[in-house]
């Protein structure tokens, strides 16, 4: 295991890493780039390059003074598995049916993983080592997937792929409490946002969490050394990004800010300049999202981007028109159901929330292993937090609109202020016109889902004809909207002959708290001989809530 000292002196070395410029040479016969992506796990941007003067980040700060920082960099989803499914396949994880926390749902067998595509041009792939693609591998996609895996085993003079994973940030690390005075930042004054209580626990936690920050940018110290030593420093784009945000309650897993937006640093030597848009400065608030990882990996290698792929390349050769939008997905976290969209743009967040039954904080075992998580339940059932911090412990809306520009922590929810009106609507509209280009798999229930994969990819099955999509999201939609209007409607597509209709339509009687003699009678019905066992769940549920 290397030394603090060691590290400090790797972290001096990347530090002057990114300092000397190449000659500028010729566009003409210039070889494919290496591109190297550097991955963190489970962090916010809490990195002194994006303002944050409480974080000790001194290699990642020289990255992005090297390099280009993206303001506006968004994860697909706020978890790992269904969010690595989108970076891995260039597709919304929400589109292939691969949105729910450890599945693993089939993809159609000619969507390959981006890095075959590469292979096939002659790079040299490898990923150390997480992979967790929320779907069946496959290994082919790789040279070598391993925790021994290094672009250095490579031919001589073969462009590589690599794809180094630092597991330091990740929420397990708040799992083991570091002893209060072996903390380097200090609990007292650290920084924690509006809707966490400062308990002692919920200090500590965030204390502790800027020191493994600080022990991340150590590791990225060393990959960037070790990349200078190999002599590989001029050949070599360097993305650094996380794989989402994170980690203390009400990020991770959750479609705000916190969950959703991700530090991106990347780093092109002189010699491939020319593959930046003209218009990109140091610093860009260019919208970009993980769906467009791939292409644009593509596009800087000279590789043809395919046609699936529904991503928009913003960097190489193909680089497309930047983007207005970036959505989000969140369906089922671990043992919990729940199901959320977002759109964001540069100033705005809209969450669609179409499970407002369901109260934001759901005990998850995994997420309840953190102290801080613990203290903050404990405090809210001793009645000691204000309304903004015992928020998450409450139902949700059926719809959140934040300014993120002035309110960074999405706690002031403008979606009934009239004077934001037009901004609402605009992204509702938004998410709609996304949900139904996908064809967003999140509407059919996974028990359902579940079944349909055991004889064709949920992709394929939603294109099929076989489903009535928009009379289904129109069921959902007015299901969970909170409107008396549509009570009528809802409890007449319990009786819809497609099962994810009925789902639906006994969400919509919970949410609407329907309790009415014939709809009672209904539900019972339901659960006693739907044909579809998440029909009768649901409906079992409805009628402990209702009756």
């Amino acid at each position: 295991m290397f030394t603090r000292y060691f590290k400090k002196l790797c972290i001096l070395d990347s530090l002057v890493f990114f300092l000397f410029g190449c000659q500028q040479q010729q566009n003409e016969n210039l070889p494919p780039p290496n591109i190297l992506w550097i991955v963190s796990e489970d962090n916010s941007p809490l990195l002194g390059a994006y303002g944050n003067e409480f974080a000790t980040t001194p290699v990642l700060d020289s990255l992005a003074e090297q390099g280009i920082l993206f303001e506006n960099a968004f994860a697909a989803a706020p978890v790992c598995a269904p969010t690595r499914s989108t970076l891995i396949t260039g597709m919304y994880a929400n589109s292939l049916g691969t949105h729910q926390m450890r599945s693993w749902y089939p993809i159609p067998e000619s969507f390959h993983f981006f890095p075959s595509y590469l292979r096939k041009a002659g790079y040299y792939c490898t990923n150390n080592s997480k992979k967790d693609y929320n779907t069946i591998d496959q290994p082919d996609a790789w040279n070598e997937s391993s925790d021994e895996a290094t672009y250095r085993t490579r031919k001589p003079g073969q462009p590589f792929f690599h794809v180094q994973n630092i597991f330091t940030s990740h929420e397990s690390s708040l799992h083991d409490s570091i002893p209060w005075e072996d903390l380097r930042h200090d609990p007292e004054t650290v920084p924690i946002p509006p809707y966490h209580p400062r308990s002692p626990a919920m200090k500590h936690d965030w204390a502790q969490y800027y020191d493994i920050i600080e022990d991340m940018d150590s590791e990225v110290g060393l990959l960037l050394h070790q990349l200078q030593k190999d002599g590989l420093k001029d050949s070599t784009i360097v993305f650094y990004y996380s794989d989402h945000g994170g980690v203390v309650g009400r990020s991770k897993r959750y479609l705000f800010e916190s969950g959703l937006r991700v530090p991106l640093i990347i780093y092109i030597p002189e010699m491939y300049k020319h593959l930046l848009p003209v218009s990109m400065e140091k610093r860009t608030d260019r919208i970009v999202s993980f769906v467009d990882f791939p292409a644009t990996v593509l596009s800087l290698a000279g590789v043809k981007v395919p046609e699936h792929f529904q991503g928009i390349p913003f960097l190489g050769k193909q680089n497309g028109p930047e983007k207005d939008y970036a959505f989000g997905f969140r369906g089922r976290m671990d043992e919990k159901i729940d199901m959320s969209r977002s759109v964001r743009n540069k100033q705005f967040r809209y969450i669609r929330n179409y499970m407002p039954h369901k109260i934001y904080g759901q005990y998850l075992e995994y997420l309840w292993r953190a102290p801080s998580m613990r203290s903050w339940e404990k405090a809210w059932q001793a009645g000691e937090l204000n309304d903004t911090q015992a928020k998450f412990f409450n139902t949700k809306p059926a719809e959140e609109l934040y300014d993120v520009v002035n309110d960074p922590h999405n706690v002031n929810n403008l979606a009934e202020n009239p004077e934001f009106q037009d901004v609402l609507l605009e992204l509702r509209e938004q998410n709609l016109r996304w949900i139904n280009e996908i064809r967003d798999a999140g509407f059919i229930p996974e028990p359902m889902m579940a079944r349909i994969a055991q004889d064709k990819p949920v992709f394929d099955y939603l294109r099929s004809g076989e489903v009535p999509f928009k009379r289904l999201v129109e069921t959902a939609d007015m299901a969970t909207f909170g409107d008396s209007a549509f009570q009528e409607e809802i409890i007449n597509r319990l009786e819809d002959t497609y099962p994810a209709i009925r789902y639906w339509a006994v969400i919509g009687c919970i949410v609407n708290e329907i309790n009415k003699p014939g709809v009672i009678k209904k539900l019972q019905m339901l659960m006693k001989t739907d044909k579809e066992i998440a029909v009768q769940i649901v409906a079992a549920e409805a009628l402990y809530r209702l009756d």
